[in-house]
């Protein structure tokens, strides 16, 4: 009798921790992790642009976890130098991070975003900045689609250290690039939206923020796989004083090729390159700890099948000002960022690029010159920057032939009457 009577108390305080838990707003189990909004606060952004986007982080905002043990949030204009509108830890709810939002004001400047990527680095692993260890750590970029410097390499070193990168276009992006700059896969941490039609991914976005922000049942993780090699990151787990980690690669098929590398203790991701094709990979993670033990991580990936490039392109529907190119899709389409078409008058002259998406493999090529030969070439773009591509020409018809002119209105002035037929005399 005693023993139940001290399960049912045991019972009814786990019920009372759980219920104060929902009493002050944050889950049993909320996500931890370190939120960075980086908004284009630049001259390139019209005031209006800038309001909606403000009003729609608001909103976004406002629902999610934010409080001590659970999300934090910190907001970085992007500008000629990067500013910090608030850091994380700054704010406790999610109404007084909507509050925050919404009273920021633009900062105009140019668009320096490479610059504002290496800042928001900085701040998302400062423990000054209020940013805390071992928790995930997700990047919102919110962009016009232009940047005055590269943002390629900077991107990159936040995804090397484990940073979840979304990225918001109001249109004008270059839908290659922004691919390349999100995380994989891009169909779900890219969005092209108009600003003011922000409200309709904002469900979708808050969701895939929270499963960001979820901890990983395996730490070592693989991302950006291609045919001929991929990505690994992992949480700190040392430091550069504290050991080193040993990491091994090994063909499934083939225990005896093993491949080893030594990193420093606070390194946080590696790149696997050279590898075969559609073969599975075992990879280990071993932490040598000078402090503490830490056990292996395992993980095995496999690659993508070879890349090759778009084949057999036809060409169809022609017309004197637009013809129709189709191609055999590309091979390894999971590794695919998309295709870019080129066409330009084969004698010379400008050429113009259309983007199709890498579900496509069509587009009508609109606003073209009658009688004229053009060449077509069409590229696919890996995620592994290799690019291939394939070339045709295309012939559009002549235009309708000028009808003949007129002949004369005998009645006209000036009309020239011929004259009677000459008779000879007799």
């Amino acid at each position: 009798m005693l023993a139940w009577t001290a399960l049912g108390l045991a019972l009814s305080l786990r019920l009372a921790l759980a219920q104060s838990g929902v009493e002050h707003g944050l889950p049993a189990l909320a996500p931890q992790g370190d939120l960075l909004f980086l908004l284009d606060s630049s001259a390139s952004v019209s005031h209006y642009e800038f309001s909606r986007v403000r009003e729609f982080l608001g909103q976004l905002v406002a629902p999610l976890p934010l409080g001590p043990g659970a999300l934090h949030a910190s907001l970085v204009h992007v500008g000629t130098r990067p500013y910090t509108e608030f850091s994380f830890g700054q704010h406790s709810s999610g109404a007084a991070v909507q509050d925050a939002i919404r009273a920021s004001a633009q900062r105009m400047g140019d668009t320096n975003t490479g610059l504002a990527l290496a800042y928001a680095k900085e701040q998302l692993f400062d423990m000054a900045a209020g940013a805390r260890l071992r928790v995930p750590k997700v990047l919102l970029w919110v962009t016009d689609g232009g940047s005055s410097d590269p943002v390629g390499p900077p991107m990159q070193e936040l995804k090397d250290l484990g940073v979840t990168v979304f990225i918001i276009s109001t249109g004008r992006g270059n839908f290659l690039e922004l691919s390349a700059a999100a995380s994989a896969p891009p169909e779900k941490h890219l969005h092209f939206v108009d600003v003011d039609d922000l409200h309709i991914i904002a469900q979708e976005l808050r969701d895939s923020i929270l499963d960001a922000m979820q901890p990983q049942q395996q730490q070592l993780r693989a991302s950006e796989v291609t045919s001929g090699g991929f990505r690994l990151a992992w949480p700190p787990l040392l430091t550069a004083n504290s050991g080193y980690y040993v990491l091994e690669l090994v063909p499934s098929a083939e225990p005896g090729a093993v491949r080893r590398q030594q990193l420093p203790g606070n390194t946080t991701g590696w790149a696997w390159a050279g590898l075969e094709p559609d073969t599975d990979y075992d990879v280990t993670l071993v932490p040598e700890s000078n402090e503490r033990l830490l056990g292996p991580q395992h993980l095995r990936v496999r690659t993508l099948p070879d890349e090759a490039g778009p084949e057999r392109i036809v060409i169809s529907h022609a017309r004197p000002r637009s013809v129709r190119v189709s191609w055999a899709p590309a091979l390894g389409p999971a590794s695919l960022l998309g295709y870019q078409v080129l066409y330009g008058p084969l004698q010379g002259g400008a050429a113009q690029r259309v983007e199709v998406p890498a579900g496509g493999n069509s587009t009508t090529l609109q606003g073209l010159a009658p009688g004229t030969v053009y060449l077509v070439t069409v590229t696919a773009a890996f995620r592994s920057g290799r690019e291939r591509a394939l070339s045709a020409k295309a012939c559009t018809p002549p235009g309708e032939r000028s009808r003949a002119p007129p002949l004369p209105d005998a009645g006209a002035r000036g009309a020239m009457t011929p004259p009677p037929p000459r008779r000879d005399s007799a």
